[in-house]
């Protein structure tokens, strides 16, 4: 990843490392989206407040104490003014969140302006512990895969590379060879995400259920299919309710989502088959099989690759910026996506290149009035620029 390019990431983390301290910043997202080297470029830019950065290893994993250690160093920067603590890999110490808790909280009390930054590749051990211990003690920045405008700057993409090689940075120097870009997404992202971010950190009973259903899920992006279906397709025996607890998991670990259809009763919404969407197009890419070339040249294929990229970008823009992102149908009725903020709602139609009318929108709008519509491609905003997260939303 080029040094010089930083994300907004950066100066966030600045600018909250400047102000009186108040809460612990957490960095969260899925690994090898650039966690730690944007806490490192924060912390080069905050050279005129002392810090301390360490990250934790397999070897002092269940050490509590070498935690409290740590924090007593940087407690010692702060006796003058202000210091930062900068925590990297903090779901490797055991029972983290109950030490982070009990030295933050002693630090309140003694009025010490000691900021505190904390980041881990795996955002659902990350998420447990912060539920367990930490409400009203932190803020959550989130770290995702990158955009379209961001692998411009960085890496120089076009819009098809980003279409089939997504936002891994990481993987981004491996695109002008494509066995070893395959190489590094199956076996540096894809399984370290899966076994130890979701597997390794959660009541899986079946690991083997779950790695062929993000497989075969990913694969499926942007497109409806019922539990049932996704059923028939996997060896190993489960039921819908698992499935759904799995694909909930995945969704957690910023790696693949099921979207449900819009229904303002939430209920029905819950009842619906999903649309799943990878987080990252690369995702679907790299499990594609033996099509995987035809994505970017057979209409079909690639505008499920289009909305892939769509809806991956309104997952991430959905967490950052608090909005829930949903389908609909009525009959043949169709949105490709629904976002709902509060009362406000948008329909979100893609054209990327497929015959498909503009019927489903003009339906959704008539039994939604208030509905703001949205159409990327054809005589809509480009689909460059919506990617580039250049278009308001509400």
């Amino acid at each position: 990843m080029p040094s010089v390019f930083q994300r907004d990431l950066v100066n966030k983390l600045v600018s909250r490392m400047r102000e009186t301290r108040r809460y612990i910043q957490v960095v969260s997202g899925p690994r090898q989206t650039g966690k730690t080297t944007s806490i490192l470029q924060a912390l080069d830019q905050l050279a005129d407040i002392p810090h301390h950065f360490i990250q934790a290893g397999s070897d002092t994993l269940s050490t509590r104490d070498w935690l409290r250690r740590e924090w007593q160093n940087a407690r010692s920067l702060a006796k003058d003014g202000v210091a930062i603590l900068a925590i990297d890999e903090i779901q490797l110490v055991s029972k983290w969140s109950e030490v982070v808790k009990d030295l933050w909280d002693e630090d309140t009390r003694n009025e010490l302006q000691l900021h505190v930054i904390l980041s881990g590749s795996s955002s659902l051990l990350l998420q447990k512990g912060l539920r367990e211990g930490l409400t009203g003690r932190f803020e959550e920045l989130f770290c995702y895969q990158w955009s379209l405008s961001e692998c411009k700057q960085a890496f120089g993409f076009s819009l098809d590379d980003y279409l089939y090689f997504g936002g891994y940075p990481g993987a981004a120097p491996l695109i002008s060879d494509e066995a070893r870009w395959l190489d590094y997404m199956k076996n540096s992202i894809i399984a370290p995400s899966v076994m130890k971010d979701v597997i390794a950190m959660d009541k899986v009973t079946k690991p083997a259920l779950m790695d062929a259903l993000f497989t075969l899920g990913s694969s499926y992006s942007a497109q409806e299919i019922s539990f049932r279906k996704l059923l028939g397709q996997l060896d190993d025996a489960g039921n819908a309710t698992t499935i759904a607890h799995y694909l909930s998991l995945l969704g957690d670990a910023g790696l693949l989502a099921g979207l449900q259809k819009y229904n303002p009763k939430p209920l029905k919404q819950r009842a619906s088959s999903p649309r799943l969407i990878a987080f990252d197009t690369s995702l679907m890419v790299a499990n594609y099989g033996q099509f995987r070339k035809s994505l970017l040249v057979e209409p079909d294929r690639r505008g499920h690759l289009v909305e892939c990229a769509v809806g991956a970008s309104l997952l991430k823009r959905g967490i950052a910026e608090h909005f829930d992102v949903y389908w609909w149908r009525d009959g043949s009725d169709e949105v490709d996506f629904v976002l709902s903020s509060g009362e406000a709602l948008t329909a979100i139609e893609v054209k990327s290149g497929r015959v498909k009318s503009l019927r489903g929108l003009d339906a959704f709008c008539s039994k939604y009035p208030v509905t703001k519509s949205i159409v990327i491609g054809a005589s809509g905003v480009s689909l460059e620029s919506f990617l580039n997260e250049e278009v308001a939303l509400f």
